[in-house]
């Protein structure tokens, strides 16, 4: 019998490379990278500030271009695509967690939450009540008709996870999703955005600089002199 074929990796880069010019000289962020991410895992991207891990998030996201290479995902080569097909894909495939919140100052909670699918062209009484589920498994059902300038920044994170899993993406993508919070809220965030993603299956790729997160990851990545050198999983050294 012939044995059933390995699962087609949710996310491939291909020779990956990015080039930044500072002060008339080139600095080499991501040097020929090859790898693959699987189908529900967690990884995590740890670096400090201007290691390059928010430059990958961003490439495999298609919201910045690579100087070469290739980033498929779900078996799209989205960088031979044009920006507004990228665009489009990332709208329909993808979920991306910032660490500002990105959330838009004059639209509810609700309204935040359903945006994106409102801009594919879903009819609202289609996407509001699993909005709404959603906020209410991040614990803000009772605040949706709320703006985000009456939340908290533990709130407003809750309300950027649910926009970004409202439209059921395989893949998500946050960049220092915890780095503008507290301890505490903090912890609460990432404890949420773990089960949301894992309860679905989803793959999800973090980049922090946080150590402490990396235990809580399947595989732990460092972009480090423009390679992905693989971590050991396990409890960080102090």
């Amino acid at each position: 019998m012939e044995s059933n074929p390995l699962p087609h990796p949710v996310v491939e880069l291909h020779a990956l490379r990015k080039v930044y010019t500072e002060g008339g000289r080139e600095r080499v962020v991501l040097d020929n990278v090859d790898y693959r991410f699987n189908a529900g895992e967690f990884v995590v991207l740890l670096g400090h500030s201007g290691s390059g891990k928010s430059t990958l998030l961003n490439l495999i996201s298609g919201i910045d271009r690579p100087d070469g290479g290739d980033v498929s995902i779900l078996g799209t080569t989205i960088t031979r695509l044009s920006e507004r097909d990228r665009t489009l894909f990332r709208r329909d495939h993808v979920g991306f967690i910032f660490q500002f919140f990105n959330l838009i100052p004059t639209l509810s909670v609700l309204e935040n939450v359903t945006l994106p699918q409102e801009l594919a062209g879903r009819r609202r009484k289609e996407i509001e009540p699993p909005a709404i589920g959603l906020l209410a498994r991040v614990g803000l059902a009772d605040r949706r008709d709320t703006f985000p300038d009456k939340l908290s920044g533990g709130e407003q994170q809750r309300v950027a996870i649910a926009r970004a899993l409202a439209h059921d993406p395989l893949l998500v993508l946050a960049d220092e999703p915890t780095g503008n919070l507290d301890d505490v809220n903090g912890e609460r965030v990432l404890a949420l955005l773990l089960e949301l993603t894992r309860d679905a299956g989803r793959t999800l790729l973090m980049a922090t600089h946080n150590p402490d997160i990396a235990p809580l990851a399947d595989r732990v990545l460092q972009v480090h002199e423009g390679r992905l050198v693989s971590l050991a999983v396990g409890h960080p050294s102090h």
